[in-house]
């Protein structure tokens, strides 16, 4: 990736973190970048797309921390321990990236890639898909429609990095690991 682009990047996550979405105009991301805002326009067609981009590159970091160790056979309970502390983890270390994937996935952008993540395109499972998947037909997990199951796993460990990144919560190590239980027993069976 360009530097000028990873400039764009940083200064859009952080305005928007900041500012939301519409608060965090072009112009803005643009000084914050030390560019010009037509420069922006030379790698990203629109606001929307730089949104959208921006969002996929957090996606794509996320992705390769929580997968780097991760067993990808054996105990579907070890495995989720793995992805929900490496999740939270994540997300404790890089809070602005918490804070844009939150308002991504909660505005009218992040519908269709969260329904996508959820439900995957035929043929191109998820990790989560496949451990869900797998927990529920080895009778693991509840039998539940994979959006429950996705919200009762994952909103908890989010809200807790939320409440954690605020500061209402410290999240040693300890109480990381009890979180990842907690929220594995709310899908086991």
């Amino acid at each position: 990736m360009s530097c000028k682009r990873d400039d764009i990047f940083n200064a859009a996550r952080k305005l928007i973190a900041e500012c939301g979405f519409h608060g965090a105009s072009v112009a803005m991301i643009a000084e914050r970048a030390g560019v010009g805002a037509g420069t922006i326009y030379l790698y990203f067609k629109s606001k929307d797309v730089l949104i959208n981009e921006l969002y996929q590159d957090i996606e794509k970091r996320v992705s390769a921390f929580i997968l780097n160790g991760y067993p990808g056979t054996g105990p579907i309970r070890e495995r989720f321990i793995h992805l929900g502390t490496r999740l939270l983890t994540y997300f404790i270390a890089n809070p602005l990236d918490f804070r844009y994937v939150e308002q991504f996935y909660y505005s009218p952008y992040g519908v269709a890639f969260r329904r996508d993540r959820i439900m995957g395109e035929p043929g191109k499972h998820t990790v989560y898909n496949e451990l869900f998947e797998q927990g529920v037909s080895q009778q693991v997990l509840r039998n539940l429609p994979f959006f429950v199951i996705d919200s009762l796993a994952f909103g908890p460990l989010l809200a807790v990095a939320r409440d954690h990144i605020l500061g209402f919560i410290t999240l040693d190590d300890h109480l990381l690991e009890e979180v990842v239980v907690a929220s594995w027993d709310s899908i086991k069976r």
